[in-house]
Parts: structure tokens; C-alpha cells; sequence
């Protein structure tokens, strides 16, 4: 009999600034490109252009940069980079990328979500913008927020988040976005923490069941005021493990 192969995917936490430019690439792939993600688009103007990829990829850096750590000196936010042989074989391509948050609000437990969004460098003379896509961002991560201050009455007070999957369309049904998400379970495991959780975009969302997490209600309702309603939102439902892991 011959001998299992191994597969030439490979999960690892990013240790270089390089790397995550070559994954902002990846994410702008998937929710620009493919899934015309209106808030991610928001979030990151000019994304399509030169230089708005590079401001974006600069934004990721400087939010690796400032990674805090627990209390045992665990990474609070932990990106992770899916490799793959390119298509020239010589080297191995960023084919998905993900960002796992440990979440708490008890202190040296985790990072504390919830934390509004800085567009001011971003939408300087348009104050409708920003006011928008607070809400947006406000409304997605709001069941999110109110689970981690649930949890201060647990023991350990923090959960594990997937804050971003992203795999380039290029290299989907790889198995990538499931070895980034099994990656995180894994380590909440290993951290002691019971539940992981995530807001799951219609793509996502029946990798994650597969992966073990279960939809907790309807899609994510965004409160936004009266002038933002026309405009498209992307369909996200939240979804957590329980007490599993």
C-alpha cells in the first residue's frame, strides 16, 4: 500500500509585515472582488486602486503591530497566513488569511470588542460616511459584544473570534478556509477557552457549520439611520460553538 501524501497546504501565524500585505491582496479578492462586501468596500476606499491597496495593507500592518497580549503573554490577536505552491511551483502563494481575536472584557483576559472605528483619516471631510459605517460596524458586531460581557460570569471570561476568513477565489474548495478555522478552534482548546464565535457571511456560513458552529438567530439586522436604508448591506448571521470545545 502506498503511503499517504501530505497536502502541501500549510497553516501559520504571520510573523512578517510582507506577508500580511500579500493577504490584504487575498481579502480584497474575496470580499471585494467576489463578494462586493459594501462594508469591507467602505472600510478600505480605493481598495481596486494602487494606492488604496496600500493603504489598506498598511492599516492590517500597523493593527498587527499593535497586537497586546494576555496575561500569560498570549497573543490577544493572533493572523494567520494558508499557504499554497504557486503556479510556477518555485513558491508558496497566501492563499487565505484569517484573524482570530481572543475576546474579553476582564482584564489580562483577552482584547475588548466592541472598540469604534477610527475613519477619520479615512473620510476626513465626509461625516455621513462615517457616521455610516459606525452603525454598520456597530449593528455586525453587536450580539458579539454582548456574548464576551456574558462571559464575564464564566470561568475562563473570554471567547475565541473569528474576526476574518478570507480565501482567494483563486484556490476555494482547497480545504483553506476550513484549516484557517480549525486552526483557531485548535488553539482555543489549547488556551482553555470552551466557545468560539463569528458573524458568517452567506459564503462562509455553511463552512462554519461543518466546522461546528450553529446560527444563532436570523441575519444580523443592521441599525442604521433613515438615509442609509437604500443602500446594500452584505448578509451576515451570527454563529457560535456553545460550550464545546
Amino acid at each position: 500500500m502506498a503511503a499517504p501524501t501530505s497536502s502541501p497546504l500549510k497553516v501559520s501565524v504571520i510573523d512578517r509585515a510582507e506577508d500580511l500585505v500579500e493577504a490584504f491582496d487575498c481579502v480584497c479578492a474575496a470580499f471585494g472582488r467576489q463578494a462586493k462586501d459594501a462594508i469591507w468596500m467602505g472600510m478600505n476606499p480605493g481598495w481596486d486602486t494602487p494606492a488604496g491597496a496600500a493603504r489598506g495593507a498598511a492599516r492590517l500592518v500597523d493593527r498587527w503591530r499593535a497586537t497586546t497580549r494576555d496575561s500569560q503573554g498570549r497573543a490577544n490577536t493572533v493572523f494567520l497566513k494558508a499557504t499554497l505552491p504557486g503556479g510556477d511551483g518555485k513558491r508558496e502563494v497566501v492563499a487565505g488569511f484569517a484573524i482570530w481575536v481572543q475576546a474579553s472584557f476582564a482584564e489580562g483576559r483577552g482584547d475588548a470588542p466592541g472598540k469604534d472605528l477610527d475613519l477619520a483619516a479615512l473620510y476626513p471631510d465626509d461625516e455621513a460616511e462615517r457616521r455610516y459605517l459606525v452603525q454598520a460596524y456597530r449593528s455586525l458586531v453587536k450580539r458579539r459584544v454582548e456574548v464576551v460581557r456574558e462571559k464575564l460570569a464564566e470561568d475562563p471570561p473570554a471567547v475565541m473570534v473569528l474576526d476574518m476568513c478570507a480565501t482567494d477565489p483563486a484556490f476555494q474548495r482547497k480545504g483553506v478556509a476550513s484549516a484557517l478555522v480549525q486552526w483557531g478552534l485548535d488553539e482555543a482548546r489549547r488556551r482553555g477557552i470552551p466557545e468560539a464565535t463569528t458573524e458568517a457571511s452567506s459564503m462562509g456560513r455553511l463552512v462554519y457549520e461543518r466546522m461546528g458552529f450553529r446560527r444563532e438567530g436570523a441575519d444580523i439586522v443592521y441599525e442604521v439611520d433613515e438615509e442609509f436604508l437604500p443602500r446594500d448591506r452584505p448578509p451576515n448571521v451570527f454563529m457560535r460553538t456553545g460550550n464545546t470545545l
